[in-house]
């Protein structure tokens, strides 16, 4: 007689290989600049689009935020995270999502990035999946590619404060998608006074501002609407 166990672990060893082959330390982050005059049908062929990813079953949980305050405002930006490589090699149908975003979402908007990154652990607090707060710091660093050694001073700058950090705090480092080496910290917090009040924590050490060609510090808002997967949450 079969053993009901092992009907239960055949039916279980799939589900985690799958979720073995889905995890892993990479995230998508993209950009999105509405038209001028063009937002209100923006989202909502963003959102329109949203409805292909759900119809197709899409596994994949999809962030969105508006950039609130910073030089980029009302632009859109949104991010998948906690990817493994062959999770990324297996998008939802490609030539449909593409077929689909020419129809609701580019006669409204403009894609202005699209990178791949790899979480940093030991340089950061959290799983390398943010909290879906109502605000999020973005800021985005890139250093001096012809500064020798600067990325690794930089990564053990930040990895000897890894221990002092006093919220939620992820580091990635940019793959692939733009200037080379940027990277990026994220900072989910519920309020912007929230943010306003972690003011005194020195954004990045002392020892790396040599080795840094540009800084970008930026507020974003959390847009549950034009976002896919997420638990609900308040505007």
């Amino acid at each position: 007689m079969k053993s009901p166990w092992l009907g239960a672990l055949g039916l279980l060893l799939p589900a985690l290989l799958s979720a073995q082959i889905q995890s892993g330390p990479y995230a998508r982050i993209a950009v999105l600049r509405p038209h001028d005059g063009d937002t209100v049908d923006f989202e909502a062929g963003y959102i329109r689009h949203l409805e292909f990813h759900r119809q197709a079953k899409d596994t994949w949980i999809w962030y969105g935020w508006n950039v609130t305050f910073g030089e980029r405002q009302r632009w859109f930006v949104y991010a998948t995270f906690a990817h493994s490589a062959q999770s990324l090699d297996n998008p939802v149908s490609p030539a449909e999502d593409e077929r689909d975003n020419v129809l609701n979402v580019t006669p409204h908007a403009q894609f202005l990035g699209n990178a791949v990154y790899e979480y940093l652990p030991g340089l950061s607090r959290g799983t390398g999946v943010p909290t879906p707060t109502a605000r999020l710091e973005l800021t985005t660093v890139d250093l001096d590619p012809g500064a020798p050694g600067a990325e690794d001073a930089f990564e053990a700058a930040l990895s000897e404060r890894q221990s002092t950090l006093s919220g939620e705090t992820l580091w990635y480092r940019m793959v692939a998608g733009g200037t080379a080496p940027r990277y990026v910290r994220l900072r989910p917090r519920p309020s912007l006074s929230a943010i306003l009040e972690e003011r005194s924590e020195p954004t990045l050490p002392d020892k790396v501002q040599e080795g840094m060609a540009k800084t970008t510090i930026e507020i974003l808002t959390l847009r549950p609407a034009m976002s896919y997967g997420l638990s609900p949450a308040r505007e």
